[in-house]
């Protein structure tokens, strides 16, 4: 069952929207998750984006054996979030949407990096400059499940 969309709800998320100047968060490069490099999964808005590259960011996804393997464990953590969907997927990547339960829209792009063995991202809201540490939350979450 969706939970409506209250008026409360509606006029602060246009206020977000309006106080980020109407922003939509980009990546300026037009860098795409198949030619990321770890500098690429960089933040350019602290307040709605986080990622595994920087030294107060969140600890990278560790995994064991091949590449194959670690893409396995994501795609495996990622079936347990109904809100996520693969928008792009490559032999060391993928690019994930997660809506909220608001309809906001947050992108998260995973890197593999095989001969470290560990998984880095970045996620980050699509429209505005804050998100209430939504971001952060759900990357712990998707940590604790991803090491289970």
């Amino acid at each position: 069952m969706r939970t409506p969309i209250t008026i409360h709800a509606a006029l602060l998320a246009l206020a977000l929207c309006l106080g980020a100047g109407g922003a939509i968060a980009a990546d300026p490069q037009g860098v795409t998750v198949a030619d990321a490099s770890p500098a690429d999964l960089a933040c350019q808005h602290s307040g709605n984006c986080v990622n595994s590259i920087v030294p107060d960011g969140l600890a990278p996804l560790a995994f064991t054996g091949p590449a194959t393997r670690g893409l396995e464990l994501l795609l495996a953590t990622l079936k347990t979030f109904p809100e996520a969907t693969i928008e792009q997927s490559v032999p060391l990547g993928l690019t994930v949407i997660f809506t909220t339960k608001l309809g906001f829209k947050d992108q998260v792009d995973f890197r593999i990096d095989p001969q470290a063995q560990r998984i880095d991202f970045r996620s980050r809201s699509l429209l505005g400059l804050y998100d209430f540490g939504k971001n952060r939350s759900r990357m712990r979450e998707f940590s604790r499940r991803f090491e289970q």
